[in-house]
């Protein structure tokens, strides 16, 4: 006999608090009773959401995408700020092809291509700091990571004043709980005036889609065939019936990839950081292995060092940017670990809590790199980037980018954290974010990088 979904006690307004206010204490506070699955009220996810976080009940809902867990970016939190025209807003077929004609642009020899590039901004941004002066990571890491997104989307190596200012304000509306609050609740947005919450983002959301527009407006009017940005790409795409897309649709999509693909970069870069100069040995051991590469070695190589890889992984796992995957709708009545779902339940995988648990990660609350050097996590285990039909398309790029950035800033620039206070993960927008952002002094040049060439 099947077993029914245990429900989370507290009322739904309390929940829905502190999932806004404090989301880790929420799903750590709801582990303790239900070790594997639960029934939560949280808002903004699509109605209440059977939060899954063992490894068989992951895959199960990951890998029946085209079965009977069906993926659906209508809930998507962002949908103000992205719209339902991208590939995190569409759905079934027209996903599929979106999903297929973007994915060239982030993996292989595209990707490759932003080596130098990534390894340039990252010395560009710390160039400008001075010896002794503190400085936030995650402002420094967004700094690199934004431009980095500009010239993969838009084809802009220099940048674009007028787009770079309006994505970074956009970026630092949602910075608090409080301000966030409005993403989740319908009645609270409404335009007061630009001092109010709701408010002050529709006059930045006007400001991005204007220069987008503009942008838009440029590339159509000078094609040019050799251009390789998204952004060519999509102006260019056609469907079966020779359509392009719309002004609508490639807006849609820009801001996704914008938004996606830069910000929560950043924050990984700025966890990373963190446990680097929190941990020591983790430092010096990370130090000795690009060293011991020489001098002339180029991006792929740096990319692919076993100990740097495993610290970006266990940044990734330890406090993930994403917490739970998109939320899956059930299609006929099924059983996931012999408890009962009905049709049209919303089901999500936390990847924070799978990333949490001790039977697969032991001493999970501490930073091990060597433990992805021990074994191989299955990607029901391990997914950072979320899962099946919907993993995250930039993935790859994200990786990539952090490496080197981190390696780049290692061997040119002697850090240190401006305290001995830790940094715990704090709501930002829709993602986990370090609460004080990564302070930092910035003590002057190490040494020349080997730079990639």
């Amino acid at each position: 006999m099947s077993k029914i979904i245990p429900k989370l006690k507290k009322h739904p307004i309390e929940q829905g608090f502190t999932w806004i206010t404090d989301p880790v204490k929420y799903l750590e506070t709801a582990v303790k009773d239900y070790p594997d699955l639960f029934l939560a009220n949280i808002v903004g996810e699509g109605g209440p959401t059977v939060v899954v976080q063992h490894p068989q009940a992951v895959q199960q809902i990951l890998t029946g995408d085209r079965q009977n867990f069906i993926a659906s970016g209508k809930t998507h939190l962002l949908r103000p700020i992205i719209g339902n025209n991208s590939i995190l807003g569409l759905d079934g077929n027209r996903h599929k092809k979106r999903r297929k004609l973007l994915l060239p642009s982030f993996h292989g020899d595209r990707i490759q291509a932003y080596g130098q590039l990534i390894c340039d901004l990252t010395l560009q941004a710390f160039g400008q700091l001075t010896p002794n002066q503190i400085f936030t990571g995650i402002t420094v890491c967004k700094e690199i990571s934004l431009q980095v997104i500009l010239e993969a989307v838009y084809g802009l190596q220099d940048g674009d004043r007028a787009l770079r200012q309006s994505v970074a304000k956009m970026a630092d509306i949602f910075r608090s709980p409080l301000k966030t609050a409005s993403l989740f609740f319908p009645w609270l947005q409404k335009d007061l005036g630009a001092w109010s919450p709701w408010g002050s983002f529709l006059r930045q959301r006007e400001a991005i889609d204007q220069a987008i527009y503009e942008k838009i407006k440029e590339r159509k009017a000078n094609p040019d065939d050799s251009r390789r940005d998204i952004l060519s790409l999509l102006i260019s795409s056609k469907d079966e019936a020779g359509n392009s897309l719309t002004l609508l649709e490639l807006r849609d999509e820009l801001m996704a990839l914008t938004f996606a693909g830069h910000e929560t970069t950043a924050i990984a870069m700025s966890w990373a950081l963190y446990w680097i100069h929190h941990l020591p040995e983790v430092k010096r051991k990370l130090l000795a292995e690009i060293a011991s590469l020489g001098k002339a070695t180029d991006p792929v190589t740096i990319a692919k060092l076993p100990y740097l890889n495993a610290v970006c992984q266990e940044t990734l796992r330890i406090y993930p940017v994403g917490m739970l995957t998109l939320p899956r709708v059930v299609q006929e009545k099924t059983e996931v670990l012999g408890y009962e779902l009905e049709p049209g339940q919303l089901v999500a995988g936390c990847i924070y809590l799978l990333h949490q648990r001790e039977d697969v990660y032991p001493d999970a609350k501490q930073f091990k790199p060597e433990r992805f050097l021990e074994r191989e996590f299955s990607p029901y285990e391990f997914i950072p980037f979320g899962g099946g039909l919907r993993t995250c398309i930039g993935q790859a790029m994200a990786q990539f980018e952090v490496k080197l950035a981190i390696a780049t800033i290692l061997t040119n620039y002697d850090l240190e954290l401006a305290d001995n206070r830790p940094e715990f993960p704090k709501r930002r927008g829709a993602r986990l974010a370090p609460d004080r952002g990564v302070q930092m002094v910035f003590k002057g040049k190490r040494g020349a990088l080997a730079s990639p060439k």
